[in-house]
């Protein structure tokens, strides 16, 4: 049985900012530390400062370059302040820019229904399936937020593209109008749908049974959308644009076919997409989902996904770093489901997802942490495993001798058996029998491993930063596997003094980062 200590260290907001420039935050937020199974407390981080600043709302709305323009849809108020409100156009079918707007004139950009950035351009870059790329690009500057309303969703369709680069300092938010009017609680979810980002690499389970899996002919559409755009292609290194430091709160609504959107999800994208830095925040299905094409990213938080935290499934090429999911108390499914059992198995590409620096919190009595399935090619690296749950949820499952036991083989676009390398369990229940395995069988795979230890005890501060234990762990090179990999040298999301989750995250009761955008549940007021 694992038992999870928790001090919250609350900023008080008697605490004003002493000077606040132009890139400065005044923010309603807290800091704190959530310590699991620490034997010895380690030094918290200051909290973070608050400010009694508030936003005034814009006079009117910005300018876009986009014909339609943004529909002024008058105020919205809450405990930061009020907010113009402006509304995006249905479409966006002209390039256009949606500019930050500091305190004195704020702004909220509203997502209502589907909002489509161009239009579907096809499965052919080069235009022959007779569809013309329109080429918009959507661009969001740092410090913006958005907020979606119940069913709404942000789309960005193939041969076009979507530029969300935020900062540290000021990172993106997507979020709900119940988080501006300061509504939502630690158990609010579910509030408007997602960012679906869409491109042209390839993807299988095609959506015609008579398309070659891998092929410019296959395509898919998207899950959890009631007119679905689609995805596919192949071209592996297409770009949809890029998205870096950006939160995605309160995702996942279900929508009228009782599918829910995840706070991001990509359909064959390649791998000239940039994504880094990105913080799902209590979605009402998975915190990400990636089907197909190749996925690199670098920083990922999901905190308190009511499914699985990380879903990869249709042949995607993942390569994953610095990743913390941490669980709500008793929600959630997996931290990581890879793929679908089905009879598409062996459809190339075969998925094929690295993992590297990552810590998962597993909060809820259920069948497992790790699901590794449909034959999927599954690697983990320098990767921290924790069940906090009351009654022990095993760390490990892994479906069919097949996903267990099969030598690579190029042709087959194979990588070989799941693989485990200076990875460290703190689980009751270290493995449990799958599919077509046994819990024995799982544990040798994992044992082949090196400085794989299934007996672990963690020393883990604020939840995720490296106590003692977690410092003499031997860390893996995960550079021979991927030049994408940073050769970080420590084992778990973060290492010792590690600042790398500061500044664009947000805090909550499950999980809190320090000295960034502040509460989850409140906004960031820039001056």
């Amino acid at each position: 049985m694992k038992t999870i200590h928790r001090s919250l260290v609350l900023g008080a907001s008697a605490l004003a900012l002493a000077s606040c420039g132009a890139d400065e935050i005044a923010s309603p937020g807290t800091g704190g530390n959530i310590t699991i199974n620490n034997p010895a407390p380690s030094p918290t981080p200051s909290p973070t400062p608050t400010s009694s600043a508030q936003a005034t709302a814009a006079a009117d709305c910005p300018f876009v370059s986009d014909p339609q323009g943004l529909t002024n849809r008058g105020t919205i108020s809450g405990p930061t302040g009020s907010y113009r409100l402006c509304q995006l156009p249905a479409r966006f079918n002209r390039s256009s820019q949606l500019q930050f707007t500091d305190a004195s004139n704020a702004v909220i950009y509203l997502i209502d229904g589907q909002v489509d950035v161009g239009t579907d351009g096809g499965p052919a870059a080069d235009g022959s399936d007779g569809l013309t790329d329109t080429n918009v690009t959507l661009t969001i500057e740092p410090g913006v937020i958005l907020a979606g309303l119940d069913g709404s969703y942000l789309n960005v369709n193939r041969g076009n593209q979507i530029q969300a680069n935020g900062t540290a300092a000021r990172p993106i938010i997507f979020t709900s109008q119940q988080n501006i009017r300061g509504e939502n609680d630690e158990n609010s979810s579910g509030d408007w749908g997602g960012l679906i980002i869409n491109g042209r690499a390839p993807i299988t389970d095609c959506l015609s049974n008579t398309a070659t899996p891998g092929s410019v002919n296959c395509e898919r559409e998207v899950e959890g959308t009631t007119t679905p755009p689609r995805y596919g292609g192949n071209v592996p290194t297409d770009s949809s644009g890029s998205v870096r430091f950006v939160q995605l709160r309160y995702s996942g609504t279900v929508l009228s076919n009782g599918d829910e959107l995840q706070a991001l999800t990509t359909g064959g994208v390649g791998s000239g997409t940039t994504f880094e830095n990105i913080m799902s925040y209590n979605s009402a299905d998975d915190g990400v989902e990636f089907f197909g094409g190749v996925v690199n990213m670098k920083g990922l938080v999901v905190v308190g996904a009511e499914d699985d935290s990380i879903d990869t499934d249709t042949g995607v090429k993942a390569t994953l770093q610095y990743v913390v999911a941490a669980q709500r108390p008793n929600v959630g499914d997996t931290i990581i489901e890879a793929d679908s059992s089905n009879t598409l198995e062996e459809n190339t590409p075969r998925q094929n997802t690295l993992i590297s620096n990552a810590t998962f919190i597993q909060r809820k009595n259920d069948d497992q942490v790790v699901r590794i399935r449909g034959r999927a090619d599954y690697s983990l690296f320098n990767t921290i495993i924790v069940d906090a749950s009351s009654n022990g949820t095993p760390c490990l499952r892994v479906d069919t001798i097949e996903t267990l036991t099969r030598a690579a083989n190029a042709g087959l676009d194979e990588a070989g058996p799941v693989r485990f390398e200076s990875v460290v369990l703190d689980c009751g229940t270290p493995f449990r029998d799958g599919s077509g395995t046994t819990a024995a069988g799982v544990q040798a795979q994992f044992d082949a491993g090196s400085n794989t230890n299934s007996n672990y005890t963690n020393t883990l501060t604020m939840t995720y930063l490296p106590g003692s234990n977690e410092q003499a762990l031997v860390a893996f090179d995960p550079t021979s596997i991927s030049s994408y990999f940073d050769n970080a040298g420590f084992v778990g999301a973060a290492g010792a003094n590690d600042t790398r989750f500061e500044g664009w995250t947000c805090d909550s009761t499950t999980i809190a980062f320090g000295n960034n955008s502040g509460d989850c549940g409140s906004l960031p007021v820039y001056s």
